[in-house]
């Protein structure tokens, strides 16, 4: 045998198909609950910090084990920026540096037509609620069509203005009834 045959052998010992010896079968991921990517790859995710926060009260014994190959890949001089993504995919994703604006929502009602209406919601970004889930939730309690319309915006088919200054804190425990601002009847624009 031949030095070349040995290379061989071993490269095709490695690209054998099926089982692996030593590998227990289903092989079961670990998901993270923020990002919802293998626990492996939140580091690449923008929004990192949230994830390990998310780990540790979650998965301690396996944000214990990453927090050790963090520390050893430090120890090593591996460079984070190298690790990080440079361009495409999730990577470019920016986070939103959030200012001080009071958090404070404003509820109204808007003429669509001569006799129908809308009530627009704003400011449930300022509690950090994802609207899109907020306006399914609003469709669903009102039976109505809701949709998120601008930046921190959701229009509810209807008028519903009322009945939401009891809805709001009662999904959403951290918003008091006290924060909800009636703006009354407004022109849309």
């Amino acid at each position: 045998m031949t030095n070349e045959d040995v290379g061989t052998n071993s490269v095709a010992d490695r690209l054998k198909v099926g089982p692996r010896e030593g590998v227990t079968y289903p092989i079961q991921m670990k998901y993270c609950g923020h990002c919802t990517m293998p626990i492996e790859y939140c580091e690449y995710y923008p929004e990192y910090e949230k994830c390990k926060d998310w780990l540790e009260r979650h998965m301690p014994d396996d944000f214990e084990r990453l927090k050790i190959e963090e520390e050893a890949a430090a120890a090593d001089g591996t460079d984070d920026d190298k690790k990080r993504q440079k361009r495409g995919g999730k990577g470019l994703l920016r986070v939103k540096k959030k200012e001080d604006v009071p958090k404070r929502i404003c509820v109204s009602r808007a003429a669509r037509g001569k006799k129908k209406s809308v009530t627009v919601v704003t400011g449930l970004s300022t509690f950090d609620i994802d609207l899109k889930v907020a306006a399914k939730f609003f469709g669903t309690k009102f039976a109505c069509g809701s949709s998120v319309t601008g930046d921190d915006e959701i229009v509810i088919q209807g008028d519903v203005k009322d009945d939401l200054f009891d809805v709001i804190p009662e999904k959403w425990a951290e918003i008091d009834e006290d924060v909800i601002e009636d703006l009354g009847d407004q022109k849309r624009t």
